[in-house]
């Protein structure tokens, strides 16, 4: 006797058993489809909806290690701060196409088993063409989606980056296949179209340069005050809780411009990208 049948017998002795003709007559003539239902449909169903929620979950986080784990293998030779900006860019994109296409094989494979008698060959067919209809009259999210696909395969930017794409300047919080989400340093957030997307300044990408200007005053000593400005960097470049993020310690650069008060000059220097 398999679990179906086996449940069925005992709900049928439990209606039996507490006299009630009634409920007994409304709910036995049910009970042959329900296991019928339950041996060909049911537990099938269950164990796709279950298989598909483990995949759902256990996938994605098997996804998201091994796609970090081939980033960090094809990427050594760039800083620290590159590799992790792309696998969390990478990781997010391949976990979000692996649950899209769980949720579609779990859908499809419970409407095949619900409605066995419909050919869903047809459809896939005829959505083909529509597709195509579609793509022609919708360019624009074509443009999107395959410029979205270049900027990350190309590594052009990444989340975590500082960039300046069409006049809004800030951090990349999201990169998709359709958008790119920037917020700015007064913390707006800015929404940019893929296809939108022409000509990019990212900030970050391998390293950060700093650049400042000091202001001395006109008598100052100039020799003696680039000597102090190397010598402090150079001592912060050294510093063990420093050398980590500074690649070229900042020294001076240049004098800028003179006043009757003051004299400018330019400090620079090259960090770890975001450092």
């Amino acid at each position: 006797m398999n679990n179906a049948n086996f449940y069925n017998f005992r709900f049928r002795v439990m209606i039996k058993s507490s006299g009630s003709t009634d409920i007994t007559r409304a709910i036995l003539p049910h009970m042959d489809t329900l296991t019928q239902w339950l041996n060909h449909d049911g537990f099938s169903i269950l164990f796709i909806i279950i298989g598909a929620v483990i995949l759902y979950y256990v996938g994605s986080k098997l996804v998201d290690f091994f796609t970090k784990k081939i980033v960090q293998g094809k990427g050594r030779a760039m800083p620290r701060k590159d590799i992790e900006k792309r696998q969390k860019t990478l990781a997010n994109l391949t976990v979000a196409i692996w649950r899209g296409a769980v949720i579609i094989v779990g859908v499809v494979s419970i409407f095949k088993l619900l409605f066995p008698a419909i050919d869903l060959s047809p459809l896939f067919a005829s959505a083909g063409i529509v597709g195509i209809a579609v793509a022609f009259g919708s360019q624009t999210l074509v443009k999107d989606l395959l410029t979205g696909i270049f900027i990350v395969t190309e590594n052009q930017y990444r989340v975590g980056d500082v960039v300046e794409i069409n006049g809004a300047e800030g951090k990349v919080e999201h990169v998709g296949t359709r958008s790119t989400i920037i917020r700015d340093f007064d913390g707006n957030v800015h929404y940019l179209p893929n296809g939108s997307i022409i000509h990019v300044v990212n900030k970050t990408m391998g390293y950060s340069r700093v650049n400042f200007t000091l202001s001395l005053a006109s008598g100052a000593d100039l020799d003696k005050a680039i000597s102090s400005i190397n010598q402090i960097g150079d001592t912060l470049a050294a510093d063990a809780d420093w050398k980590k993020k500074i690649i070229d310690a900042p020294q001076f650069e240049s004098i800028g411009t003179f006043s009757a008060s003051s004299v400018d000059i330019t400090v620079v220097g090259k960090v770890q990208p975001s450092d």
